[in-house]
Parts: structure tokens; C-alpha cells; sequence
């Protein structure tokens, strides 16, 4: 059993070192100013007003070995997640909200933090939140998110992060589940976290139940 995991282990690692050493070069470039500026002024303009900004401080190094480290904890989660577009959505803990209500339940599930205080720190967040070591922890610090998005029922990853592993959400990601299948999965955060994405399948969505309501059947 240990052989099998050690090549399994082996082979993830090999597949994912292109895409993880892609992203540690782009890191350190991005640490340039003028690059990142340049960079992220562009991403800006290409994307749609309802999506989240991508803001990045002048202060914040990309390149750093907490960096290097989530990165690699994100990629390995996205290459081994569960949820996959068109098959069987895993059935984990979910949070209801009110919007599209009418077509849809909106989810929200707080997994582990993407920038602790005391890991790969982002110095311009709205809070210092330290790595979670217990699962009152994490209930603790849900209550801000509690906090910023009103009127939602927020609920936990268990500290197993057994959400967080089968949706591959680390970063933010965003999904649409049917009849217990997964028929929208954005993008990896936060360059791939479209909303913008989201309410257009949800628009389409609602013309097609329309549609099917309008149908008249001429016997």
C-alpha cells in the first residue's frame, strides 16, 4: 500500500512540477512593480464589471517559500479534486443564500485560509487571521465572513478539508450542481473566480425553464 502511494505521490509530482515551476517564475516577475502593474492593469480592463478586482499591494511579495507553498497546495488540490464538469458532485457541507433564490440555492462553505497571518500574509487584508488549528478556529474566524456577506447561512470545512479537497477550492472557486452533478465549475482563483461566468449560465438557465413553462403541447 505504501508503494502505491509513494508512485501515485510520484507521478502527481511530476505532472504538476511544469505548471508549479510556471507559476514560480511568473511570481518572481510579478514582484517587479512595472511588471505587475502592467500585469494586472490589463487583467483589469479585460474583465467584467461584476467580477471581484484583482488587487495585489505594492507591498506583498508573490515570491516568497509561503508562496511557493500554497501554490503547490492549491495545484495539487485542483489536480486531485473530486468534482469534475459533467460527473457526480461530492456531497459536502453547504450554506444556503438568497440570491436566484428562485432557480437556484446559493452555497457558501469558509475552507482554510489562503493567506494566514502567519503563513503567506496579505498585509492590505481586511483581517489578520492566523492558521486554523481547530475547529473553533475556524467557526471563529466564519464569523467575519458572516459579517461580509449578510443574510447568508455560512457553514465550515471540517478541519479534514474534505470540501475543500473534493471541490479543489482553494483560491475561491465557483460551482453549479444539478440533480447531484457538477454542470458549471469555474475557473481556479482568483484570475479564473468569474461570476460574471456563474450568472450568465444562470441566465440561460432561467430561459430555458421559461421556455419549457411557455410550451404549449397540441393534442
Amino acid at each position: 500500500m505504501n508503494t502505491i502511494k509513494a508512485i501515485k505521490n510520484a507521478i502527481v509530482c511530476l505532472v504538476l512540477l511544469p505548471r508549479f515551476l510556471v507559476a514560480a517564475v511568473m511570481f518572481w516577475l510579478l514582484d517587479f512593480l512595472c511588471i505587475r502593474k502592467r500585469v494586472f492593469f490589463r487583467m483589469e480592463q479585460e474583465g467584467d464589471a461584476i467580477d471581484p478586482p484583482l488587487c495585489i499591494s505594492d507591498s506583498n511579495r508573490l515570491f516568497s517559500l509561503e508562496s511557493l507553498r500554497a501554490v503547490w497546495h492549491g495545484h495539487k488540490l485542483d489536480f486531485l479534486k473530486a468534482a469534475h464538469l459533467g460527473h457526480g458532485a461530492p456531497n459536502t457541507e453547504v450554506g444556503v443564500v438568497q440570491r436566484n433564490a428562485d432557480i437556484a440555492d446559493s452555497v457558501l462553505v469558509y475552507i482554510e485560509e489562503a493567506h494566514p497571518s502567519d503563513g503567506w500574509i496579505s498585509t492590505d487584508a481586511p483581517y489578520q487571521i492566523p492558521k486554523h488549528r481547530c475547529l473553533e478556529d475556524r467557526l471563529n474566524a466564519a464569523q467575519l465572513m458572516h459579517l461580509e456577506a449578510p443574510g447568508c447561512l455560512v457553514v465550515v470545512d471540517s478541519m479534514e478539508n474534505s470540501s475543500n479537497t473534493a471541490y479543489g477550492a482553494y483560491f475561491d472557486r465557483l460551482y453549479i450542481l444539478q440533480e447531484g452533478k457538477v454542470v458549471y465549475q469555474g475557473g481556479r482563483g482568483p484570475e479564473g473566480y468569474r461570476i460574471s461566468e456563474l450568472r450568465d449560465w444562470l441566465n440561460h438557465y432561467r430561459e430555458r425553464l421559461e421556455k419549457s413553462r411557455n410550451l404549449v403541447i397540441h393534442v
